[in-house]
């Protein structure tokens, strides 16, 4: 038999910072060029998961873990239909994949979905240089050469602050996710980026989850026979999304039971009258450390966030829908992480948490949000 061509050498890359600073490495994933916003993530594991989910839309993900890939690309875990980021940075990708599970490698996905990514970067250095410059626009290119002329691409680029991005990621067509077993409620779900896992989590608790687009009205709402709303996760500038807010403020006049995950968050501060800021390089990964100040127990918590809820920590705010409060806490910095609304009877209305209890791809310690969900449709907290 004749001997196997050689692989080729891949192409070199260039990636560059907004303020600058340049990594030389080599092209992964497709050829070609790609801008967005600059941020690294430090999850060990749970590559696929990220590359599908929803939030990443318009950023370039810088992975923490020096191997990445090593399980390569199944069909089962994909959080969407497609992959999002804008782009990726790896230190030493898998040259084999090695799962049962694996068919196609992540350098093969990367490519058959356009995504421009680089290896062989010091991913070390650049996360530590983000964490003290913070988030900023990026570029990565195959094709260009010149550091200078790249930067000059980058600078022209968008910025994420101000953004309105749920639109491009939500669902065009309203469809529904039925209950698993007996059905016990029915919750309208406002697709801002929503994970496919989210509302299986629900439907395992026997509610059936009308995904809606993010465009829906109060209409389309009671169309559904709701007994309650979930907001979901999704990428862009809270402080740009204002008719979402509204459909929110109209929901909780009308006293229907709210659960917010992530934008469902930010959304539920800025319909009780809270801001929204931009955080300095954000929360990406799956080990972060929250704490539920309804239980008092601390759980280890998966987020991907780059803006945040400013409420106060202490005390509760009067709102036109009852009182509100700040219900978990990060203890690495003491950013908001959730958010709860009360009646003047005490009883829960609403609440809200910045991370992902959807536990995709882990860890499991908030799986209990869901049933806290179904306790508030119930009418039993």
């Amino acid at each position: 038999m004749p001997p196997h061509a050689p692989t080729p050498a891949p192409a070199p890359a260039l990636l560059v910072l907004e303020d600058g600073r340049t990594f030389h490495g080599e092209a992964y994933g497709a050829v070609g060029e790609t801008f967005g916003e600059a941020v690294f993530s430090t999850g060990m594991t749970g590559y696929q998961e990220t590359l599908t989910d929803p939030s990443y839309h318009r950023q370039v993900v810088v992975m923490t873990a020096p191997h990445v890939g090593n399980t390569g690309i199944n069909d089962e875990d994909a959080e969407s239909r497609k992959v999002w980021v804008a782009g990726y940075v790896v230190r030493d990708p898998a040259r084999v994949p090695s799962s049962w599970r694996s068919r196609r490698t992540l350098d093969d996905e990367l490519r058959a979905h356009d995504v421009v990514g680089i290896s062989g970067v010091d991913t070390r250095a650049l996360t530590r240089h983000l964490r003290e410059r913070g988030a900023m626009r990026v570029g990565i290119s195959s094709v260009e050469t010149d550091p200078a002329a790249l930067l000059e691409r980058v600078r022209a680029s968008a910025e994420m602050a101000g953004l309105e991005l749920s639109s491009d990621v939500s669902t065009a067509e309203a469809y529904v996710v039925p209950a698993i077993g007996e059905k016990r409620f029915t919750v309208a779900a406002l697709d801002l980026g929503i994970k496919s896992m989210t509302p299986h989590r629900l439907a395992e608790r026997g509610v059936e989850t009308h995904v809606l687009p993010a465009t829906a009205t109060v209409e389309d709402l009671h169309a559904v026979g709701a007994d309650g709303l979930f907001y979901s996760n999704g990428p862009g500038d809270p402080a740009a999304t204002t008719a979402q807010v509204e459909l929110l403020q109209a929901a909780l006049a009308d006293g229907t039971p709210y659960f917010g995950i992530c934008f469902g968050n930010q959304l539920f501060g800025r319909a009780l009258g809270f801001g929204t800021y931009k955080l300095k390089y954000g929360h990406r990964g799956i080990n972060q450390p929250v704490m539920d100040r309804t239980t008092g127990k601390v759980e280890v918590t998966a987020h991907n966030h780059g803006f945040a809820v400013d409420a106060p920590l202490e005390g509760t705010t009067e709102t036109a829908y009852g009182t509100a409060s700040v219900s978990h806490v990060c203890l690495n910095d003491d950013v908001v992480e959730g958010l709860e609304l009360r009646g003047e009877d005490g009883r829960l209305r609403g609440f809200s948490v910045q991370y992902h209890p959807e536990a995709a791809a882990g860890p499991h310690d908030a799986g209990y949000l869901f049933d806290r969900f179904t306790a508030l449709m119930e009418g039993t907290v």
